[in-house]
């Protein structure tokens, strides 16, 4: 650094103090650092960073440690250093899409000090002049770009942390793409730097250039009746996913999740998936659900891959047939079986790995799987229902209802 104070922190030097000081750092490097992380740099006796971060704070009196390659090999290095003084620089705020929630996971709150800076989220809503609770905070770096698609709501604010400088152009072809062209995009590069450049584009009329790695998105979504706006009830017509007929009807769908109560964070096994658009719409209740979709051919796990990108980059692991498919598996919170209820020991192998209080859904629409699902209610429980849906359908020159095939459905809950 160019400029590093020499003096003791009394707050530093403590005997008590923790060994792991945790450094925000904004694009102005050490010219934007307060005294005591300045403190805490020129005490360390090793400094971990990324090759930009220790570019921005120059030359320190400890040891310069560039992050490992792959990074997951940057914790162990960390922790092998505990009893020394060590300081660790991290992008403005590290406990937003930063090194912070790794780092308190594995070391106790007492060993270490945060020190952070403006996040360039909070920068961005400045420039903006936004309100931040009103904009919805998303990171394409590291992620999928479709991680933004729940978020193309009418009217929506959205800033978005992008994963190099091709993802503005990315984002402006998929809005573009979803009848959201006239969609309001600014690009915001090295926010909070000497470099700082901020431009200004329609999706549909994209062609900024030399855009810089480090780069912020700011979207006004501009929609019409003909965007392709992702509905935010459960039960999504059938034309949003890819499938081959295989797919629980969005109006059963409906009353399946309403079955299978999703909670936030928890896990579902979707048992003979299909198209995966149960395993879909529970994922889609909350951004930390996830689930497992078991389906044993080969082109209809591919669909359910396509429906988990391209419906918002969900947390979707696909796997083979079920029961066999179960082993090393999660306990899972929730299971559904839409298909395969009467294969030999599937039920039992769901139940025995269903944690105690998770709900289990089975819909059927055979004879013989009604008959399994009162056994299967009588030795446990729960409550049945059918459900019948009419659609309306030509009948010559006029239209009439259409009866679809009832459902059988059947809910329990694990003691």
């Amino acid at each position: 650094m160019t400029t590093m104070l020499r003096e003791s922190d009394a707050l530093s030097s403590r005997q008590d103090a923790p060994w792991l000081t945790l450094v925000g750092l904004g694009e102005d490097g050490a010219t934007g650092l307060c005294r005591e992380a300045l403190v805490a740099l020129e005490q360390a006796e090793i400094v971990f960073g990324g090759e930009r971060h220790i570019a921005l704070v120059g030359s320190v009196p400890g040891e310069l440690r560039p992050w490992p390659q792959p990074f997951r090999n940057a914790l162990p290095q960390i922790l092998r250093e505990r009893g020394r003084k060590v300081c660790v620089l991290a992008t403005s705020d590290p406990f937003h899409y930063g090194i912070g929630n790794s780092l308190s996971r594995a070391i106790p709150s007492a060993e270490m000090r945060i020190i952070p800076q403006l996040s360039s989220f909070s920068m961005a809503c400045t420039r903006m002049r936004w309100p931040q609770e009103d904009c919805a905070l998303v990171s394409l770096h590291g992620r999928t770009l479709y991680r933004i698609v729940p978020h193309l709501q009418p009217e929506a604010r959205i800033l978005a942390l992008s994963w190099d400088e091709t993802t503005p152009r990315a984002v402006a072809e998929l809005l573009t793409a979803r009848g959201m062209g006239a969609s309001r995009i600014v690009v915001m590069e090295s926010l909070g730097g000497p470099q700082e450049r901020i431009r200004e584009t329609r999706a549909d009329a994209f062609a900024l250039d030399d855009i810089v790695p480090l780069n912020l998105i700011a979207v006004e979504v501009a929609a019409t009746h003909d965007s392709r706006v992702l509905p935010l009830a459960p039960g999504l017509d059938e034309e949003w996913f890819a499938h081959d007929g295989q797919i629980t009807k969005s109006e059963i769908r409906a009353i399946t999740l309403s079955a299978l109560a999703p909670r936030a964070g928890e896990l579902l096994w979707d048992v003979g998936a299909g198209s995966g658009s149960i395993a879909v719409e529970w994922c889609q209740r909350h951004l930390r659900n996830r689930a497992v979709a078991f389906e044993a051919r080969a082109d209809r796990a591919e669909r359910i891959a396509r429906n988990t990108l391209e419906l918002g980059g969900l947390a979707i692991e696909v796997q083979g047939a079920a029961p066999a498919g179960f082993a090393g598996c999660e306990a899972p919170d929730a299971v559904f079986i839409g298909g395969g209820l009467m294969e030999d020991g599937l039920f039992e192998a769901a139940w025995t790995a269903l944690k105690p209080g998770g709900r289990l859904v089975a819909n059927v629409v055979t004879i013989e799987g009604e008959a399994r699902l009162a056994a299967l209610h009588a030795a446990h429980g729960g409550s049945l229902r059918r459900i019948s849906i009419d659609r309306l359908a030509p009948v010559g020159g006029k239209h009439g209802w259409r009866p679809a095939m009832p459902v059988t459905q059947w809910r329990v809950e694990k003691p």
